[in-house]
């Protein structure tokens, strides 16, 4: 799971406008079913959380970060990696 942190001055909307066309990209990557079935995320206050454990969310995972480094910049957000209620690492 990893669960992406942001910043006080980041647009929360743009934030979930671009949550969802990492969704869309990837389901033209893995198909419409894949999404239904195996896609999970959460946007809930300044945390985003994806679940990455199939590859269509390590997809949603990898495209997301992506748009938001060029849409907010790198220093706009944290990126954290969770293990079963344990931390496993994290970078900005």
């Amino acid at each position: 799971m990893i669960k992406f942190h942001f910043a006080e001055h980041v647009d929360m909307a743009g934030v979930e406008d671009s949550l969802l066309l990492a969704v869309l990209a990837a389901e033209s990557i893995h198909g419409r079913t894949d999404i239904r079935l195996d896609a999970c995320f959460q946007l809930k206050g300044r945390v985003c959380t994806i679940e990455d454990g199939k590859a269509v969310g390590r997809t949603i995972a990898q495209v997301f970060t992506g748009f938001l480094a060029r849409e907010f910049g790198e220093d706009a957000f944290t990126v954290v990696r969770l293990a079963v209620g344990n931390i496993i690492s994290e970078a900005a």
